[in-house]
């Protein structure tokens, strides 16, 4: 059965209307719970703790290493993007867990010119647009950086977001980089661009989006860029009973922003 427009929007408001009866005390919307902060932060140890071992060597600086296949579908401007945890996500309590995989090549692009990209965060609202509205660094110390931005996601609804990360780049060697961004402020903006713009209560807020690291690995060969990133994210879960309408819109949004981030510095690069 394929539903009309306007119907698709009746649906999703009756979905949202039903989460919000559904999901219980207010911080079970807004903020995730303590077992779930504490799943996800063990799983971003274990993360990082591969990725240090995947960077301390340039034959296994993408992970898993690419097929010649592979690296064929990259050069004729694929992108490959794969879940590294489950479709249905992680079961957390009340919350999901998503990490995705994005790897892309750019003919003719050097990792002086990603860093250079990169490390540009002024200039995000200009390559990264629609999602990022407004970018600034607050503090650079060497290769360590803390910046914010205000982040835009539209999947039917609309969703403005203030964020805050704790950025670092390192170096193997002058062909092989990486980066690391942690999200340390996740705040959701209530009637953005208008007067009563506000900074939703944790009592308000949907739990779009709690958690978001990205990690960034580049490898400089073949007369191009091998870029690979990692993003794992932390969002509210589905109240039981509403999986089957709602789960896959939810867990749509990692993978959409990855691939839009992907593209997004793949056309920059080329520029």
């Amino acid at each position: 059965m394929t539903l009309r427009p306007v119907a698709r929007y009746r649906l999703l408001f009756l979905i949202i209307g039903l989460l919000t009866f559904a999901a219980g005390p207010p911080c079970a919307m807004g903020e995730p719970s303590p077992a779930a902060v504490a799943a996800f932060n063990a799983y971003i140890r274990t993360v990082e703790s591969r990725l240090v071992r995947q960077h301390q060597s340039a034959n296994d600086f993408l992970a898993p290493p690419l097929t010649a296949q592979e690296e064929k579908r990259l050069q004729q401007g694929e992108l490959i993007i794969v879940p590294i945890t489950p479709l249905t996500g992680s079961a957390l309590a009340g919350a999901l867990l998503h990490d995705w995989r994005g790897t892309a090549f750019v003919a003719g692009a050097t990792v002086a010119d990603f860093e250079r990209l990169m490390r540009d965060i002024s200039a995000y609202p200009q390559h990264f647009s629609p999602q990022v509205l407004q970018a600034k660094v607050l503090m650079q110390q060497g290769d360590h950086l803390q910046a914010i931005m205000r982040v835009r996601q539209k999947h039917v609804l609309t969703v403005v977001m203030d964020t805050s990360y704790d950025i670092t780049f390192g170096r193997l060697d002058s062909q092989h980089g990486y980066s690391i961004s942690r999200s340390t402020r996740i705040s959701e903006i209530g009637s953005p661009g208008t007067s009563s713009e506000h900074v939703l209560s944790a009592e308000d807020e949907h739990g779009f989006l709690w958690r978001l690291n990205t990690y960034w690995s580049y490898e400089e060969r073949d007369g191009g860029l091998y870029m690979q990133i990692e993003s794992v994210s932390l969002t509210r879960s589905v109240p039981t009973g509403l999986n089957w309408v709602v789960q896959p819109f939810i867990e749509k949004i990692p993978r959409e922003s990855l691939e839009f981030t992907l593209r997004s510095t793949c056309d920059a690069l080329r520029k």
